[in-house]
C-alpha cells in the first residue's frame, strides 16, 4: 500500500525530516451561535469575516475596576449568527471529501465550552444537516456508480484492507443475508428512519465531476468515544446478559506497519448508501454518553470519534474487474470529532461522577493546548522538545495528523451569552495558537500505472460500433436484429404433406417452389454475412494498428520500466537494512509499550485502591460523626436526668427542712399555750364544744406534706353529716393503692377515696400495666408518739426493657392525734392560741384542695 511522506514524532530522533517538505498552518474557522434569549447581554462581536471582538460584560468591568479592553482574534473565516449549514459545509467540509476521493486523509474537529453548539454544528437536526450527515451525501452521490459489491474490500484488522475474490465475496454475501447481521441498503421503497429521513431528504444532489473512473470504490465507517480516557467501541454489538450484565470493554491503541494509530479490534461496517451510513452513526449516538448539567440539558460527557474510511483499487486491463494486488489498494480516512465542552465545575455544581467526567474532560483538552503549544514553539524557536501526544487518549489518536499524515481543520463554536466570557476567552486564545501551528502538506498518491479511461475507452468503443452500423443505412443489414428477425421469419416453411405417388405433379412442383425460395433468403443472408465480416475485419485492422502504436509506446515505458526496476531492486536492498532496522525499534518500542500497559495497570489499580480507601475513611468519618452525635445525645439527656434529680432532691430536703422547723415552731407555740395555761393567765374550757373531733390537713405545693390541727377536748354537740371533698386533679386514672398488711386501719374522719383503684398488698407488674398512678400507704410513730400516715403517691411508665417503673412526685401526710393533746391549747385565753387556731382553720381547706384524692368524712363511734 502506497503512502504519503509524514514527519515522525521526537520519540523517534534517528528519523529526520526533509527540510523540502511545504507546510499548510491548521485551518481554524470561528462559528457564533445566537443568544438563547434576547434579553441575555452579549460579549462578542462580529467586526469583519475574518475577525471577531470579544469585550468584558458590565458587571466585571465594574468588579475589576475598567482594565479589560476589548480584545480581537482573527481567523481564517468567521461564521456569524446568521450561517446555514450549508454555507459552513461548503468553506470547512467539502475539500476534505475531495481530499479523501484523493487518497488524502483529514481530521476535522469541533471545540468549544459546553453549550456553544458543537454537536449541532456536526450532526445538525431535522431539516438542518450538519457536517457529518452532507459529507456522506457528497461522497455516496460522487461514487455511487463505482463503488465495488459488497465484501469485495475487507479489513485485514491491521489498520489495513483486503481484496477477496468473487467467490469469496459472494459466499459472505449469502452469509450475511441467511444471518441477517450486516444491514443491507435501504432501497427507495423502504421507509427512512425518522430520526434523520429530514437530514437527508432536505440535502441538494452534490457530486464532485473529476472522479477517476477506472477504480471501484467502498467506503467503511466506525464510531468510537473517549470517556474518561478510556476508548470504547459504540458499534460493538455485546450480547445483552440481563442476569449478569457486563460492562462495555475498553479498546487500547496500537501502530500500524506504516507507524499510524488505530483503535485496535474496532468495529468497521461496510455501506453503500447515506442512509446505511447515517443509521450506523445514529446506532452509536444512541450508546453515547450524555448527560443533563447545569449549562446544557444534554451535555456531551465525551469525546467521539466518527471515522469515514474510503478503499480504493484500480481496474484490470479490460477494466472489468479490480486488481487481485493488495499493493495497489489505497485507504484515506477522514475522521469527524466532536470534543467534550470545556466547563468549570462551580458552575455546573458537579457531584460524584460528573465531577469525574468534568475532571477527565478538562484534563484531555489541556494535554490537545499543551500539545500545540510545544509544535508551535519547535516551529518558531527551532527547538526539540517532546510532544506530550501519549498524555492523552485524543492527542495520541491523531498525532499522525499533525505530523504531516493529512489536512487538519478546526471549528471553534463560540456562545456569546456574558455568563461564559472566561471560559470564552481561553477557548479563543488557544485557537490563536493552533492556527499558527503548521502542518506537513501530504503528497498525492499515484493509484497505478496503467493506462486510464479503461472503462471509458470500452465504452466508447461500444458505442463507435454501434453508430458505424447505424450509418450504413443498408435494409439488408443482417447484424440488425430485427431484420434478422424478420427475415428468419419470412422462410416459408415446409408443407405437411405425404408423397405416395411419383409421378405427382402437384405436390413436387410446390415443394421445389418453397425450397428455391428458402435457398435465395439463404443465400441473401450469406452476403449479408460476408459484408459485415469484412466490415469488421476492416475495424479490426484499425484496432490492430492502434494496438500496434501503443505496443511500441509500451515498449518504450518498459524499457525505462526496467531503468527504474534497477533503481528500485537498489532501493530495495536499503530498504531491508532499514527493516531490520525498523523491526530492532519494534522491538524496544514493543518493550516500552508493555512496561507502560504495565504501569498504567499499576497506576489504574493504585488508583482504584486510594479510591477504596477514600470511600472507607469517608465512612467511618460519618460513622463517627454519628456516634459523636448519639453520645453527645446520650450526654444532654443524661445530664437533663440528673438535673432534675438533683433539683427534685433539693426541693424534697428544702421541703423536708421547712416541715421540721414548722414542727418545732409548733411545739413552741404549744408549750406557750401550756406555760400561759398553767400560770393563770387565761382558760380555755369546754370552747365551741358542739364541734366534732376534725382533723385538720395542711398540704405544701411543692411536696404535699399534710399536717393536722389539734381536735376538740370533747365529742359532744351535734352530729356532723359527712362531706365528701375531690380535688381537682381526680379524674378518670386508674390507681394501684398499695396498701401493706401491717397497716392499721384508723377509720379517721378524712379518708382518701381512689376511685378505679387496684388495692394490692404488694406491687406486682400485671397491676401496673393496667394503671397509669401509684400510692403507697406508709405508717410509722412519729416523735410525740402518734402514728402518722403518708401517702406517697407516683406515675406508672413504661421502660424500653419492656417492664414498668414508677416515678414519685407527690408526698402527702396524715397525722392521728389524741383530743386531750390540743384541749390545753383551746383553753388558753391568750391571742396566741386564738391566732393559731385561726391559722389552722384558714389552711386546713388549703392542703384538702390541693392532693390527687377525693376525701370523705366519717365520725368516729
Amino acid at each position: 500500500m502506497q503512502r504519503a511522506a509524514k514527519a515522525k514524532t521526537p520519540r523517534r530522533p534517528g528519523q529526520k525530516k526533509p527540510s523540502n517538505i511545504e507546510k499548510d498552518p491548521v485551518g481554524v474557522y470561528c462559528r457564533i451561535r445566537p443568544l438563547g434569549a434576547e434579553d441575555e447581554e452579549c460579549c462578542v462581536e462580529m467586526i469583519s469575516s475574518a475577525t471577531i471582538q470579544l469585550h468584558a460584560p458590565d458587571g466585571l468591568k465594574a468588579n475589576r475596576n475598567g482594565e479589560f479592553k476589548e480584545t480581537q482574534y482573527s481567523f481564517k473565516k468567521v461564521f456569524g449568527i446568521n450561517t446555514n449549514q450549508i454555507e459552513l459545509f461548503e468553506d470547512v467540509a467539502k475539500p476534505l471529501i475531495e481530499d479523501l476521493i484523493h487518497c488524502k486523509n483529514g481530521l476535522l474537529f469541533t471545540y468549544g465550552v459546553t453549550g456553544s453548539g458543537k454537536t449541532f454544528t456536526m450532526t445538525g437536526s431535522p431539516g438542518e444537516g450538519g457536517l457529518l450527515p452532507r459529507s456522506l451525501d457528497i461522497l455516496f452521490n460522487t461514487i455511487g456508480p463505482f463503488q465495488a459489491k459488497r465484501f469485495v474490500f475487507k479489513p485485514d484488522e491491521k489498520n489495513g484492507m483486503e481484496i477477496q475474490g468473487q467467490v469469496d465475496a459472494l459466499l459472505e454475501r449469502q452469509k450475511r443475508d441467511s444471518q441477517q447481521s450486516v444491514p443491507k441498503t435501504p432501497s427507495s421503497r423502504q421507509k427512512a428512519d425518522p430520526e434523520f429521513a429530514d437530514m437527508i431528504s432536505s440535502e441538494e444532489a452534490r457530486k464532485f465531476e473529476n472522479v477517476d473512473e477506472d477504480c471501484c470504490y467502498s467506503v467503511f465507517v466506525s464510531y468510537i468515544e473517549i470517556y474518561n480516557n478510556y476508548i470504547y467501541d459504540l458499534l460493538e454489538d455485546a450480547q445483552f446478559d440481563p442476569i449478569r450484565p457486563k460492562a462495555p470493554q475498553s479498546k487500547i491503541l496500537r501502530e500500524d506497519q506504516n507507524h499510524n494509530m488505530y483503535v485496535a479490534g474496532c468495529t468497521e461496517v461496510e455501506v453503500k448508501s447515506t442512509e446505511e451510513a447515517f443509521e450506523v452513526f445514529w446506532k452509536g449516538q444512541k450508546k453515547r454518553r450524555i448527560a443533563n448539567t447545569e449549562l446544557n440539558r444534554e451535555s456531551s460527557r465525551s469525546h467521539s470519534v466518527f471515522t469515514v474510511k474510503l478503499a480504493q483499487a484500480p481496474l484490470d486491463a479490460d477494466g472489468d474487474h479490480i486488481l487481485q494486488d493488495k499493493n495497489q489498494v489505497n485507504v484515506s480516512q477522514l475522521c469527524l470529532v466532536d470534543l467534550a465542552g470545556s466547563e468549570r465545575t462551580s458552575r455546573t455544581r458537579a457531584e460524584g461522577s460528573r465531577l469525574r467526567e468534568a475532571g477527565n474532560i478538562n484534563q484531555s483538552l489541556m494535554t490537545l493546548r499543551t500539545c500545540m503549544e510545544v509544535l508551535r514553539e519547535n516551529q518558531i524557536c527551532g527547538t526539540n522538545k517532546m510532544v506530550p501526544y501519549r498524555d492523552s487518549k485524543v492527542t495520541h489518536l491523531f498525532k499522525n495528523y499533525f505530523d504531516g499524515e493529512g489536512k487538519v481543520r478546526m471549528i471553534v463554536c463560540v456562545n456569546p451569552k456574558a455568563d461564559d466570557y472566561d471560559e470564552t476567552m481561553l477557548v479563543l486564545r488557544f485557537a490563536e495558537v493552533t492556527q499558527e501551528v503548521e502542518v506537513a502538506r501530504p503528497i498525492d498518491r499515484p493509484i497505478c500505472g496503467l493506462a486510464a479511461g479503461r472503462r471509458h475507452r470500452n465504452r466508447a468503443f461500444k458505442d463507435e460500433l454501434s453508430s458505424r452500423l447505424d450509418e450504413r443505412g443498408d435494409p439488408n443489414n443482417a447484424d440488425d436484429p430485427a431484420l434478422l428477425k424478420q427475415l428468419m421469419e419470412s422462410l416459408p416453411s415446409l408443407p405437411n404433406f405425404e408423397l405416395v405417388d411419383p409421378a405427382d405433379d402437384q405436390s413436387l412442383p410446390r415443394l421445389i417452389e418453397i425450397l428455391e425460395r428458402r435457398h435465395r433468403v439463404r443465400q441473401m443472408m450469406a452476403q449479408q454475412y460476408d459484408q459485415t465480416a469484412n466490415t469488421l475485419k476492416s475495424m479490426f485492422q484499425q484496432f490492430d494498428g492502434q494496438i500496434n502504436a501503443k505496443e511500441t509506446f509500451l515498449h518504450a515505458q518498459r524499457c525505462k520500466l526496467s531503468e527504474k526496476e534497477k533503481v528500485i531492486l537498489s532501493q530495495k536492498t536499503e530498504l531491508e537494512r532499514l527493516e531490520k532496522k525498523s523491526k530492532t525499534l519494534e522491538y524496544k518500542v514493543d518493550i516500552l509499550q508493555k512496561t507502560t500497559d504495565m504501569y498504567e495497570q499499576d497506576k489504574r489499580s493504585l488508583r482504584q485502591e486510594l479510591e477504596t480507601r477514600d470511600q472507607r475513611l469517608q465512612r467511618e468519618l460519618t460513622d463517627r460523626k454519628r456516634m459523636e452525635q448519639r453520645m453527645q445525645g446520650m450526654v444532654t439527656d443524661t445530664k437533663f436526668k440528673w438535673e432534675k434529680e438533683c433539683e427534685r432532691r433539693v426541693n424534697a430536703k428544702q421541703l423536708e427542712m421547712q416541715n421540721k422547723l414548722w414542727v418545732k415552731d409548733e411545739k413552741l407555740k404549744q408549750l406557750k399555750a401550756i406555760v400561759t395555761e398553767s400560770s393563770g393567765v387565761g382558760v380555755f374550757p369546754t370552747e365551741r364544744p358542739e364541734k366534732p373531733e376534725r382533723p385538720s390537713r395542711e398540704r405544701d405545693h411543692n411536696v404535699g406534706q399534710m399536717r393536722s390541727a389539734s381536735p376538740s377536748p370533747l365529742h359532744t354537740g351535734l352530729p356532723v353529716h359527712p362531706m365528701h371533698r375531690r380535688s381537682h386533679s381526680a379524674g378518670g386514672e386508674k390507681w394501684v393503692d398499695h396498701k401493706p398488711s401491717s397497716n392499721l386501719d384508723l377509720d379517721t374522719v378524712m379518708q382518701p377515696i381512689l376511685p378505679n383503684a387496684i388495692k394490692v398488698s404488694t406491687p406486682n407488674e400485671k397491676a401496673l400495666s393496667k394503671c397509669q398512678k401509684y400510692v403507697l400507704r406508709h405508717q410509722e410513730l412519729a416523735s410525740d408518739g402518734e402514728i402518722e400516715t403518708k401517702l406517697i403517691k407516683g406515675n406508672v411508665f413504661k421502660t424500653r426493657g419492656g417492664g414498668q417503673a414508677v416515678q414519685f412526685t407527690d408526698i402527702e401526710t396524715l397525722k392521728h392525734e389524741c383530743p386531750t393533746a390540743s384541749s390545753r391549747k383551746r383553753g388558753s385565753g391568750s391571742g396566741d392560741g386564738a391566732a393559731h387556731m385561726e391559722d389552722i382553720e384558714n389552711r386546713a381547706p388549703m392542703a384538702s384542695t390541693s392532693s390527687g384524692f377525693g376525701y370523705q368524712k366519717r365520725r368516729k363511734p
